[in-house]
């Protein structure tokens, strides 16, 4: 089988620059640790994830442009044409295979790839993380970038919610984290052990950002509730 064709840089500036444009003219988002996200090479970025307005705002203020991993159920009509024009990835609810593949391809040259390892909008906690940024890293041979995305839904509000015309976010990015396959260690094994260390990391960095600017995370799981 042909190894997936990644979407081009070009299509990542062009989504780049739109989403700044939401970040900073219709949001007041403000960025911290910018310098963290390294300036050369493949990276993954790791944010938590509790609104609809988390990709964009990722996407416009990371320091490099960026592919996000996009349910693909957003792909159609108007919006669907605006992601695949910005180099977003769709990624589907049976295991998201294809897009894991095709996220390779982008680290592979080099490229900037955002997961999110809650998968769904929610509390924002990392209180569990799927094995995707794991995978990725340990195969794409990418340091992983923790970030908080805080602000973006308050409790009460669904996961669909759009924020009003400036509200307040901040983006911290995290210090970066090399995962390697210990020696030794079943491929099985060394991505729990990989997974269990992003989520950690998320989890801290998440909730020391929120501490640090006042900033809460919502109280509410709508998922969890709508699974209940």
């Amino acid at each position: 089988m042909s190894a997936p064709e990644a979407p081009g840089p070009l299509a990542a500036r062009r989504g780049h620059w739109l989403a700044l444009v939401l970040a900073r003219g219709v949001w007041d988002t403000r960025v911290v640790g910018a310098q963290n996200v390294p300036l050369e090479g493949p990276v993954l970025l790791a944010p938590n994830h509790t609104g609809v307005a988390d990709g964009p705002v990722v996407a416009g203020v990371t320091p490099r442009p960026a592919h996000l991993l996009v349910k693909e159920s957003m792909f159609t009509g108007p919006v669907g044409m605006i992601l695949r024009g910005a180099g977003q990835i769709p990624v589907d609810r049976d295991g998201g295979r294809a897009a894991l593949a095709t996220a390779l391809a982008v680290l592979r040259r080099g490229g900037v790839v955002g997961v999110f390892p809650e998968g769904n909008r929610g509390r924002g906690d990392a209180a569990d993380a799927r094995a995707g940024v794991a995978w990725l890293a340990l195969n794409g041979h990418a340091p992983v970038v923790p970030v908080a995305v805080l602000g973006t839904r308050r409790t009460g509000e669904s996961v669909g919610h759009v924020p009003g015309f400036r509200r307040r976010f901040v983006v911290e990015f995290g210090t970066p984290l090399v995962l390697e396959r210990p020696a030794g260690v079943s491929g099985r094994d060394a991505l729990v052990l990989a997974n269990d260390t992003v989520r950690t990391a998320l989890a801290a960095l998440v909730s020391d950002a929120s501490a640090r600017t006042g900033i809460e995370l919502p109280t509410d799981d709508p998922n969890r509730a709508a699974r209940g």
